[in-house]
């Protein structure tokens, strides 16, 4: 507080005149009404706040399906420290090579980097920690074994991710598995492009080499309640997928091939190369229509047609999906609707979409000389393993009723994935699974999951820029879209100097990072540095309440708060603030 005394100048007979007229108190009292008070917080004897370390959260984070601590991994990576951001990483994500690859990386949607260039390139980086892991054979560690017994039903990657943190919390996991191998739709749904199975089985045989994980496969579950009465699990995870293909009534004329898109995809990947024709006629527009397509391209058809009934912007797969596609030679006709499968072809029909998105057929009508025609409209899961339950619910769409930690309406059966309600990703699957895993050991326990709070999350907006340095993307190396004839993967992933540059992209968003910027900020001297990976200390007796340091994070890592009640000092007898006691004054 700056305190300004304005100089009242008084004729002496006046002073006089006051001196007999007025006690002491009074003429105290005028003479407060001379002093004219301004404040400007932070300075002078009166501190009316305190700057504190915080740490919010990284929109990042908030998005990742699996709720992996990206900012957290990302910073190790910067530095050169692989294994200790790979350990961290495997905390919530046990398969990062392959989400790596495979991920639609929401993450990268919400990045605040993109406020300034591009978004970090965050699943490249994943890729190249869990590419590093599997060269150098990294492995995790387990619990004390609880004596626990829990059965996962589905090796997808909810299943999978349910089966890796029920073994780190020391808990004894069998899978079964109604498949030759395991991976679900990881293995039979993503073509190898984008997935090499070698990849796969690595990451894998990581999870099933943990202790107390069994595997059973070519082993499906067809009555869930007796298995568990019979072999004595004390809890179960379903984890079943949505591998059944939903259909449409479509007339197939005699001689005309049509097939589905998971089983097509299914038999690529057991090594089968199906005969599809010169012309190919895709119908759907989701992620599957799109791998369906670019395989369909790879097993030799010179022209790939998809056929989605609404408009571009509609269209459920990805951007970058379709973009690829594309480059590949995948043609889409927009609005349009299938009637028939004649001699002739394809006989497709155009259509407006109307406010409420609704279809109108124009009676404008097309033929495509296709040969076969690939069926992509959706999955559903098979849920027959759980009638001999009364108390588990299946709700439209072939769904099961979940509560918030993911169990039935039968306690101690519990659900993710793909066949409960929700976004179907190969991610949201493994966050599922993990949730389910720690919800299940609370159920063991006999405890609650605690609450979690919706926490505050860091805009680009909230963050302070002093200098803003502009540095691309990285950009991978990418087999060319001709080059493409056959499943060899496409990107190939970032070398070790590229990862470390572009995890150094990152604005660590809400989180110090410890760049000396409050430390150089602090005019009176009161921030200490503590050391590497340490942070900062602020001394109370020096501070004044300024919030410089405040202003010059770039991060968001400090705020303000009201010093604490009781603190303000009292005013003197007139008024006049007393000497600083709350902190200190430096000769």
């Amino acid at each position: 507080m700056i305190v300004r005394l304005a100089v009242v100048q008084i004729r002496a007979s006046e002073k006089r005149k006051n001196k007999e007229s007025f006690p002491m108190t009074e003429r105290l009292r005028d003479l407060n009404q001379a002093l004219h008070v301004r404040t400007r917080i932070g300075v002078g004897s009166h501190r009316s706040r305190l700057p504190h370390y915080v740490s919010f959260m990284p929109p990042c984070n908030h998005a990742c399906p699996a709720g992996e601590n990206i900012q957290g991994w990302l910073a190790h990576a910067e530095k050169g420290a692989f294994e200790a951001a790979w350990r961290l990483l495997v905390q919530e994500n046990a398969l990062p090579a392959i989400h790596g690859r495979a991920c639609y990386h929401p993450c990268e949607g919400q990045c605040n980097r993109a406020g300034l260039d591009e978004p970090i390139a965050i699943h490249e980086v994943e890729r190249f920690l869990g590419d590093l892991a599997r060269e150098n054979g990294w492995k995790v560690s387990c619990g004390a074994a609880t004596g626990r017994r829990v059965l996962v039903v589905g090796s997808g990657p909810a299943g999978i991710a349910c089966a890796y943190h029920l073994a780190l919390l020391g808990h004894a996991v069998e899978i079964r598995e109604a498949a030759p191998r395991p991976g679900g739709m990881m293995a039979y749904g993503i073509p190898a492009y984008r997935l090499p199975m070698a990849v796969l089985d690595d990451e894998i045989a990581r999870v099933l080499a943990m202790p107390g994980v069994t595997l059973r496969c070519n082993s499906r579950v067809d009555d869930l309640s007796r298995l568990m009465d019979e072999e004595k699990f004390d809890a179960a995870f379903v984890a079943v997928g949505a591998s059944r293909a939903l259909t449409m009534t479509l007339p197939v004329a005699q001689g005309r091939q049509a097939v589905e898109a998971i089983d097509l995809l299914h038999a690529v990947r057991e090594g089968k190369r199906p005969v599809l024709g010169r012309v190919v006629a895709v119908i759907g527009g989701g992620n599957v229509a799109m791998d369906a397509a670019r395989t369909a391209r790879r097993l030799g058809a010179q022209e790939v047609i998809m056929i989605y009934r609404r408009d571009r912007d509609h269209m459920p797969a990805h951007t970058e999906e379709r973009e690829a596609a594309e480059a590949e030679g995948v043609t889409i006709r927009y609005c349009s609707i299938v009637r028939r499968f004649s001699a002739q072809g394809v006989e497709i029909e155009a259509v407006s979409l109307d406010r409420d998105n609704g279809l109108t057929p124009t009676g404008e009508i097309d033929c495509i000389p296709a040969d076969t025609v690939i069926l992509a409209i959706g999955q559903h899961a098979d849920l027959s393993l759980c009638a001999g339950f009364t108390d588990i619910v299946i709700d439209r769409g072939d769904v099961l009723g979940v509560d918030e930690a993911f169990m039935t309406g039968h306690r101690g059966v519990f659900a993710g994935g793909d066949c409960v309600p929700g976004t179907r990703t190969m991610t949201t699957a493994t966050g599922h699974g993990k949730h389910a895993a720690r919800a299940i050991d609370a159920y063991l326990s006999g405890l609650c999951l605690p609450v979690r709070h919706k926490p505050e999350i860091v805009t680009f907006d909230m963050m302070h820029m002093p200098l803003l340095v502009m540095a691309g993307r990285a950009k991978p190396p990418e087999l060319p879209a001709a080059q493409r004839a056959g499943f060899e993967e496409i990107v190939a992933g970032l070398v070790e100097k590229s990862a470390r540059r572009e995890a150094g992209r990152c604005l660590s968003c809400g989180n110090c990072y410890e760049c000396d910027n409050c430390f150089a900020a602090c005019s009176e001297q009161a921030i200490t540095r503590l050391g590497p990976g340490k942070g900062y200390a602020i001394s109370a007796a020096l501070c004044t309440g300024c919030g410089d340091c405040v202003e010059q994070c770039p991060c968001t890592a400090l705020a303000m708060r009201p010093e604490p009640v009781g603190a303000v000092l009292d005013d003197g007898a007139i008024g006049e603030p007393l000497s600083p006691v709350k902190f200190m004054v430096r000769a």
